[in-house]
């Protein structure tokens, strides 16, 4: 059962946010990219950012301040690869530095000055350089929304190289289909917190370029997922994206790779983000944290840093 709190920021989410983002889609896309880019979450003072450039790609550490170094997890942020940045995306990656992780957020580029696959080629440089590193075995992926299919693209084309894989990955609403032919697109659109059938479509043409939708790297619902690291899906079972988690997990778990799927009542998508206010974001970033640490290895320690959700 969802909570309260669930239902009432599902309630204002959709009629605050998806309203505005509604009127944005006809504007430039700078318009589009200060509508999605609004963050209120403030940073904890026991958290320490700190900006680095990583294979040649800007982007910013997440840590507790003071603490030993931590299990490393690369997080890449959504926002449709046209939008957002490692800073609107700090509510989760606070929450995750907190719970045991060196957080590692590439700001990579953007459509539409840099379509498909630019992103997948930043995601790749930065991930060469934290596995020459540390070894990849010792790190963890993580994504949402365009961040979470791009996690799945990123560790596809790794395979296909003949490269080492991260030991896990946590996907939370992933967008894994740019042919928009999921159910739930329609199915949920009312239902859907944050966006409308018509509005991703629009994404999908941005981040494409032109480029084939079916393009396993760009939708890696049709790819061969054979080989991949055991993963954790989270979806919102009120939310368009719903099903391209539900399908990417269908399918990887047909072709041999370990996959915990987990469907939530009411919330919006990527609910993570609203973690200080519904428990269920705490819960989905807790149990994702503990999946990933489960994989990284026995010496990976559970959390000593303050837990995900504890107050300031």
């Amino acid at each position: 059962m969802a909570s309260l709190r669930a239902h009432a920021i599902s309630f204002l989410v959709r009629h605050t946010f998806k309203r505005q983002l509604i009127r944005a889609q006809d504007q430039d896309i700078e318009h589009i990219r200060r509508v999605m880019g609004v963050s209120i979450y403030k940073v904890p003072g026991d958290i320490e950012i700190r900006e680095e450039t990583i294979g040649g790609v800007p982007g910013e550490w997440v840590r507790v301040r003071g603490s030993e170094p931590a299990a490393m997890l690369l997080y890449l942020h959504g926002g449709g690869y046209f939008a957002c940045s490692p800073r609107t995306h700090r509510a989760a990656t606070c929450a995750l530095a907190r719970d045991a992780f060196d957080v590692f957020v590439p700001d990579y580029r953007l459509a539409p000055e840099h379509p498909f696959p630019a992103a997948i080629e930043d995601a790749r440089a930065v991930m060469g350089a934290l596995a020459e590193r540390l070894g990849s075995a010792d790190l963890a992926v993580a994504g949402d929304s365009a961040g979470g299919g791009l996690a799945l693209a990123l560790m596809l084309a790794e395979r296909d190289a003949g490269h080492p894989l991260p030991a896990a990955a946590a996907l939370f609403s992933p967008w894994t289909d740019m042919t928009v032919s999921s159910s739930s697109v329609t199915a949920n659109e009312h239902r859907c917190a944050m966006f409308t059938a018509d509005g991703i479509r629009r994404g999908a043409e941005t981040y494409l370029g032109g480029a084939d939708p079916r393009e396993p790297l760009a939708s890696p619902v049709f790819a061969d997922l054979s080989g991949l690291p055991p993963m954790l899906v989270h979806v919102s079972e009120a939310e368009c994206l719903r099903d391209d988690g539900v399908r990417v997990a269908q399918r990887a778990r047909e072709q041999g790779v370990p996959v915990t799927l987990r469907q939530w009542p009411v919330v919006p998508h990527v609910w993570q983000l609203f973690h200080p206010f519904i428990p269920e974001g705490r819960v989905s970033l807790a149990e994702a944290g503990a999946f990933l640490r489960q994989h990284l290895g026995a010496g990976v320690a559970a959390p000593t840093r303050r837990a995900v959700g504890a107050p300031q």
